[in-house]
């Protein structure tokens, strides 16, 4: 085992997962996780035509959340944080300043799912637009998002939008090459604020072959003077937990980054990554 906390994972809460919470607890016991954070949808006020007439369908309730992992802390040996994964949106910073106000979270990642009110999941958003054209809009609206949030402890899934590229194939876009401009005003804007980036590693699981954000973007953060990064796999499922970590680990390594951040009540522990990578190597 390599990184042993996972921070970024969904449940069932999630109306993307069918995953009871429990399962997921199980799982990352049986991987030998030392702690988890569960980071339901809170997508508010989504307007998307193909999710329906609900504007809050990706909103997770968060009493039920709460309730079920205070049930699950008692019943297991590990450390199962209470997040929630804002979903920005410009009207929405007091919304969700209300809401962290309001629950004891653990941690809370940003993250951008819309552009001008439509998702790049659905492959009909895209139409009528090129490539560069809709994902420069992405950045766009990512750093107007942020820059209005204060309610936040990482960066998540800086290059989203990448994964779903209509007809990508096996070619990985590379968002810094292109946009390189809007992306480095999201990383210094990170590390004005004293963030985190988290390091996504769902993109294996989507055919990437690598992190969202990429290793190129990592290594930018790097030399802008970034350190301070989460690490999550995403997961929807039990099977996806950890996907990607010892590959991520290794490429972090090389990129100089020794640690890792995990939060409690919104308060980031730093973790070693090389301790680990010993500990994986001998064993």
């Amino acid at each position: 085992m390599s990184i042993r906390y996972d921070c970024h994972m969904h449940s069932s809460f999630s109306p993307d997962s069918d995953a009871p919470m429990e399962l997921m607890v199980r799982k990352a016991v049986q991987l030998g996780f030392s702690g988890i954070c569960f980071t339901d949808h809170m997508d508010l006020d989504l307007h998307e035509p193909l999710l329906g007439d609900d504007p809050d369908v990706f909103a997770a309730d968060p009493e039920m959340v709460l309730k079920e992992i205070s049930r699950l802390r008692e019943l297991y040996e590990i450390e199962i944080g209470f997040g929630l994964e804002f979903g920005m949106q410009p009207h929405l910073p007091s919304v969700f300043d209300q809401l962290a106000r309001r629950y004891p979270l653990d941690f809370i990642p940003a993250s951008c799912h819309v552009v001008d009110g439509r998702d790049p999941y659905f492959p009909q958003v895209w139409e009528g637009k090129t490539a560069d054209e809709f994902i420069r809009r992405y950045y766009e609206v990512y750093y107007e998002n942020i820059c209005l949030m204060t309610q936040w402890d990482t960066l998540a899934h800086l290059d989203y939008v990448i994964r779903y590229i209509p007809e990508r194939g096996s070619l990985v876009y590379d968002s810094l090459k292109k946009h390189a401009d809007l992306i480095d005003a999201l990383l210094k804007h990170v590390i004005d604020q004293g963030k985190c980036l988290e390091v996504n590693t769902a993109g294996y699981k989507y055919g990437l072959g690598q992190t969202n954000p990429s290793p190129a973007i990592l290594k930018r953060y790097r030399e802008l003077g970034g350190e301070r990064i989460t690490i999550g796999s995403d997961a929807h499922a039990p099977q996806h937990i950890g996907t990607g970590f010892h590959q991520t680990q290794e490429m972090l390594l090389a990129l100089g980054f020794r640690s890792y951040t995990v939060f409690h009540r919104r308060v980031g522990t730093e973790l070693p990554l090389e301790e680990y990578y010993s500990d994986n190597i001998s064993s």
